[in-house]
């Protein structure tokens, strides 16, 4: 759907974005992660047209951002950060006036706009003027302007900026519906919105892809080590340690509690490898009785600061 390649943008002596390289497929929910400066909006604005690279090419289907801008311009729906509104205008009026600048057919623009009330939540609003709405009515009146045209692709920057955690959740849900249709590449650098939201997640940082992947993988990869708690029933430490360091990966094993009779303990495992099942065969040739096991992860706040920390 979308390929982006060696995407490069220079302002003066500045470099935003540094040869950056990735593909969007068709019905994918993408986040595009990264501190404040490291690149990700002028990364969407090159990708809208707003902006033009310093070097590098953009191909959206069979488009290119170089010779076919305004047919890629009208396959895209954008919400910047700050949604541009008029602030005087009654909802209603306002989104009828954005259909008719898109050309919206006058048969279709009253279904077209009594969905988009619906899709955004925004049906209560509708007879009120913007400048009375919260900032969360406000970023859905934006996304009704941005879906007015029915694009195939949205991008959204920052689109909970600012917002309370209930209206993060409303917005969220939101994108995860329209994701079922369109294509939505979205920024932000809040990280448990991203893990909700996004199928995959590319990370930036200092204008340079530190990361692209699922959010799964992302986790699995961060670390060559990963804790699998386990509890087991009428079980010695010695005998575990014994039976269960014969398994390949387990590096250490840390008894954690010793609660009626039940042995709660940590296993550190040196490979990324699922070794959960080895570890249940092994519990089978005892009399142990397993009561609970669970592999930890890498958060994704821990892998982010990772990856985008100064040193």
């Amino acid at each position: 759907m979308i390929h982006v390649e060696s995407l490069t943008k220079y302002y003066n002596d500045l470099c935003a974005v540094d040869q950056i390289s990735f593909d969007i497929s068709k019905g994918e929910i993408m986040g595009l992660l990264g501190p404040n400066g490291a690149g990700k909006t002028t990364t969407l604005q090159i990708l809208t047209g707003f902006l033009r690279p310093t070097s590098g090419s953009i191909r959206v289907k069979d488009y290119s951002i170089d010779e076919d801008s305004l047919q890629i311009k009208k396959l895209l729906g954008y919400l910047p950060e700050s949604a541009p509104l008029y602030h005087d205008m009654l909802v209603y009026d306002y989104l009828n006036y954005v259909a008719n600048i898109r050309r919206i057919d006058s048969s279709k623009k009253i279904s077209r706009i009594r969905h988009l009330a619906d899709l955004c939540s925004i049906r209560e609003v509708m007879h009120k003027t913007i400048n009375e709405l919260s900032k969360g009515f406000k970023q859905r009146v934006g996304l009704a302007h941005a879906m007015m045209d029915d694009p195939e692709i949205l991008v959204l920057d920052e689109p909970t900026s600012g917002l309370d955690p209930n209206q993060i959740i409303e917005i969220r849900d939101i994108i995860k519906q329209i994701g079922k249709e369109k294509t939505v590449i979205l920024s932000t650098h809040i990280l448990s919105e991203a893990e909700a939201t996004c199928d995959r997640i590319v990370i930036i940082n200092k204008g340079k892809i530190v990361a692209n992947d699922s959010t799964q993988a992302l986790k699995q990869s961060a670390s060559g080590n990963n804790l699998i708690s386990i509890s087991l029933q009428n079980a010695k430490l010695e005998s575990v340690k014994q039976q269960l360091t014969s398994i390949s990966g387990i590096s250490d094993i840390l008894q954690v509690s010793d609660d009626n009779g039940i042995l709660n303990l940590e296993l550190t495992c040196m490979s990324a490898a699922d070794i959960r099942g080895d570890i249940y065969k092994k519990v089978r040739q005892t009399d142990w009785i397993l009561l609970e096991m669970h592999q930890e992860t890498q958060t994704l706040e821990n892998i982010f600061r990772e990856l985008t920390r100064e040193n």
